[in-house]
């Protein structure tokens, strides 16, 4: 019965890493201002929510408590500030590119629980927080003539990635929260704060445009979610870890074959550092030594 979980679990987090892989296509592909892709996509995935939370019951009396509900506004504040960044971050470095420097966010997030939470940060941590801070620096050496929009590009993607840290501390302190309930939260809360911002008066009119912000609202949203959430349920943290680098692996796959975008050596080998980097202070690897720690009782 486990080993059936556990497979149906990483079926889910491979599909949900799949589809997140392929966003920054259908956010380019709809060419719209990074505002109004964001606005519609916390519109349209909050009715798709909608409808699995009222499928699951999660709208009954008792399930979310005042303080939770604070928490996970403030979180959806920072996850839409995380998207509106990231997404802007395309059109000034390219898919890939964002992509590897968002995936510094596991040590934004070290950071952050140092900070807040009293965590410990060791050697190990620190070294491959370094690893990684060598592997950016490949990226920002590794285009020749990038210039200041390309750097730009950089520090939008690091931006990103720290509310992004932001969002995953606020969920920290969400544990018993259904994490179904909690994603609605946060896009209903980006939709009200984009909405005044959103223009209105000049809404697509091309069935191709909606098409891309259709998926972009359902399925990057209401169903990646969905997957999203019901493997971190089934698969215990080192396989959630492991799968989620699926994620970095098919946008650079989609930037070259879909866009045409070729990493330089450079960047190449930068993004390669940071994934390792990531990679090992994700899943608790020890530097000269095979596996992650083992934890005393």
């Amino acid at each position: 019965m486990e080993s059936e979980q556990i497979r149906r679990g990483s079926l889910e987090m491979i599909a949900a890493m799949l589809i997140s892989g392929t966003i920054g296509w259908f956010v380019l592909m709809s060419g719209q201002p990074v505002i109004d892709v964001v606005f519609w996509r916390c519109a349209i995935g909050a009715a798709t929510l909608a409808i699995v939370c009222a499928r699951l019951g999660q709208f009954r009396k008792g399930v979310l408590t005042g303080r939770a509900m604070m928490i996970a506004t403030g979180g959806g504040v920072a996850i839409v500030l995380n998207w509106l960044l990231l997404f802007s971050s395309y059109s000034h470095t390219s898919i890939a590119i964002s992509t590897m420097v968002y995936n510094t966010q596991p040590f934004m997030l070290l950071g952050l629980g140092a900070l807040f939470l009293g965590e410990r940060l060791t050697g190990e941590k620190l070294f491959w927080l370094g690893l990684s801070f060598l592997g950016m620096l490949a990226i920002v050496e590794g285009k020749s003539g990038g210039g200041e929009t390309y750097l730009f590009g950089i520090l939008l993607a690091l931006g990103a990635a720290f509310f992004y840290a932001l969002a995953a501390l606020a969920a920290k302190k969400l544990k018993g929260t259904p994490p179904h309930l909690i994603a609605l939260i946060q896009v209903v809360t980006g939709a009200v704060m984009l909405a005044p911002l959103a223009d209105f008066s000049n809404l697509p009119t091309s069935v191709a445009v909606w098409a891309n912000l259709l998926v972009v609202g359902v399925l990057h949203t209401g169903v990646m979610y969905v997957l999203l959430y019901g493997a971190i349920q089934k698969l215990p943290t080192h396989l959630t870890g492991a799968l989620s680098f699926l994620y970095p692996v098919v946008a650079i796959l989609v930037d070259h074959f879909a866009l045409g975008n070729v990493l330089q050596p450079m960047q190449l080998a930068g993004s390669a550092v940071i994934l390792l980097a990531a990679a090992g202070v994700t899943l608790g690897w020890r530097p000269g030594r095979r596996g992650p720690r083992r934890r005393t009782a």
